[in-house]
């Protein structure tokens, strides 16, 4: 499966060197999310990261960023679901519905399906996707390679995923969680813990 890691909301002093440790490690795609915020704190981020890089970064606000970075491409959601005119390029989409999924496919690239499980990041609570409609959607090859999962995944939930056929996690708290944006400056841990990430993905 892949593996797709979206940026906490707010920018930090360590982001850049963390994001950066993550691509060398095997980070195969980064979401740029990060809303309600200016985008010049978006340019800053991705002029401190390798250009090498830049063609694995999506951004969920800010869509001319893509050409002027040349990134992967853009997402879109309730905030931004409008596709810019005359854009030609990668898409994915949020879905939050089996049912949906059919129709989201069909314009993207890939697809975030969330919630899967319980929320890492979230405190308020919300539902989850029923497991019967997960199995439902898995038998009816509604989820296969273009549906990313999103939503309480963790290394303890992965088999379940790959069993369920998605074509790769989206991961946020599990890894987010490990590391305090506002005092840690040590992101040895982080970074061991991606790394088994990585491999329960495989």
């Amino acid at each position: 499966m892949k593996l797709i890691l979206l940026t906490p909301p707010d920018f930090f002093v360590e982001e850049d060197k963390i994001l950066n440790t993550l691509f060398e490690e095997g980070l195969d795609i980064l979401h740029l999310r990060k809303p309600d915020s200016e985008p010049v704190y978006s340019e800053r981020l991705l002029t401190l990261l390798p250009d090498k890089h830049h063609q694995q970064i999506v951004v969920h606000d800010h869509f001319y960023l893509k050409e002027e970075f040349n990134l992967k491409g853009i997402h879109l959601n309730n905030r931004n679901p409008n596709i810019p005119k005359n854009y030609k390029g990668h898409i994915s989409c949020s879905c939050h519905d089996v049912e949906q999924l059919k129709e989201a496919k069909k314009g993207s690239d890939y697809v975030f399906l969330s919630p899967i499980f319980e929320s890492i990041s979230k405190t308020e609570p919300y539902d989850t996707i029923a497991q019967e409609s997960l199995q439902y959607a898995a038998k009816n090859k509604y989820i296969d390679k273009k549906v990313m999962a999103l939503g309480g995944v963790n290394i303890d939930n992965m088999e379940m995923l790959k069993d369920l056929g998605f074509g790769g996690a989206v991961i946020l708290g599990d890894l987010w969680n490990r590391f305090d944006i506002h005092s840690n400056k040590d992101y040895k841990e982080l970074i061991n813990h991606f790394r088994k990430l990585r491999k329960a993905a495989d």
